[in-house]
């Protein structure tokens, strides 16, 4: 029997077409190991996203910002891979960005960048986009974050809109004006999901469960709050909800949350409850069905963390597991 719980059921039937619009940053990681080893391979956060639910078997779509250097190469290959289509105008970028990783001992990685960041022009969600995701870089990078910020708000009216501040600190300055610049996103959201670090980088010493209740006040139906290997709470209007997390050995962190976070918008397309005309079901979201998708995506980044880099499971792995 498997390990891994099924994802929710629908009641939704597809429709032809259907597909996430992820906008966000894809790049090169190059990453230094605590043995002193160096790698260089794909990533970026709502690269990372998409991948997953690439890999899960879902249509998505990544307007992104990339060169037609030998690294942006290297990008597109590894998303085409995993069946991620980039959309027009996100190769316009007169060099691919790079963020340079540094991981102790513990797998745990921190970042610097070299990178630029722009919204492809024209990208904008169509008949067809259930849910609009974006976060980290994207969502706080000028000249990109204003546009970001103008094509969700303009998405609600049609998707669900999927944010994860992501935090980057060596980018993102003051973390009292990065809060800011933060929930004025969340209230534009119907699901955020937020890492434990992230809280206690933008808001020191508050327990982030009530930062989850906090944020839940300004808007989404949903605010799950990742914990690494303790698990994941998710907070709703019926109360909070709480998950562990598989026991694995780590090789390294990078790309976990992002991994959960594509798990997550991928366990709510299996609910039915993605689409501007499912607001209220996913308000309404029962107890049991959040539980074994919050078990899921635990299971998907628990994948993800047990090998090198940003290497979400595919569907069949997670079946077969």
């Amino acid at each position: 029997m498997s390990t891994f719980p099924a994802a929710p059921s629908t009641d939704r039937s597809p429709a032809q077409g259907e597909h996430v619009l992820v906008v966000g940053e894809a790049l090169i990681d190059v990453v230094h190991r605590a043995d002193g080893s160096v790698d260089e391979h794909p990533g970026g956060s709502l690269a990372n996203v998409a991948l997953t639910l690439g890999r899960l078997g879902r249509d998505a779509r990544l307007a992104t910002w990339l060169g037609t250097d030998e690294r942006g190469d290297a990008i597109r290959a590894w998303l085409d891979e995993s069946a991620v289509t980039l959309t027009p105008g996100s190769t316009d970028a007169d060099r691919t960005s790079v963020a340079t990783a540094h991981l102790d001992a513990q797998g745990a990685a921190t970042y610097e960048f070299d990178l630029e960041w722009h919204v492809p022009a024209g990208t904008a969600p169509d008949a067809g986009t259930l849910a609009v995701h974006t976060g980290s870089i994207a969502a706080v990078l000028e000249p990109g974050a204003s546009d970001v910020r103008a094509l969700v708000a303009a998405a609600r009216d049609t998707a669900t809109v999927t944010y994860d501040p992501n935090a980057r600190p060596a980018l993102m300055g003051d973390p009292a004006d990065a809060r800011t610049r933060i929930e004025a996103l969340v209230a534009l959201a119907d699901v955020v999901k937020v890492s434990d670090e992230d809280v206690a980088w933008l808001v020191p010493g508050v327990d982030p469960v009530a930062v989850a209740h906090q944020w839940l006040a300004l808007g989404p139906a949903l605010v799950v709050v990742t914990f690494g290997g303790e698990g994941a709470v998710a907070v709703t209007a019926a109360g909070e909800q709480r998950v562990t997390a598989p026991r694995v050995d780590v090789v390294d962190t990078v790309g976990a949350g992002d991994s959960f976070m594509g798990a997550l918008v991928d366990g709510l397309w299996d609910a039915g409850l993605l689409g501007a005309d499912r607001r209220d079901a996913l308000r309404a979201i029962d107890a049991a069905t959040l539980t074994t998708l919050l078990e899921r995506c635990a299971a998907v980044a628990a994948v993800t963390v047990s090998r090198a880099g940003a290497n979400p499971p595919r569907r069949a792995e997670l079946a077969s597991a």
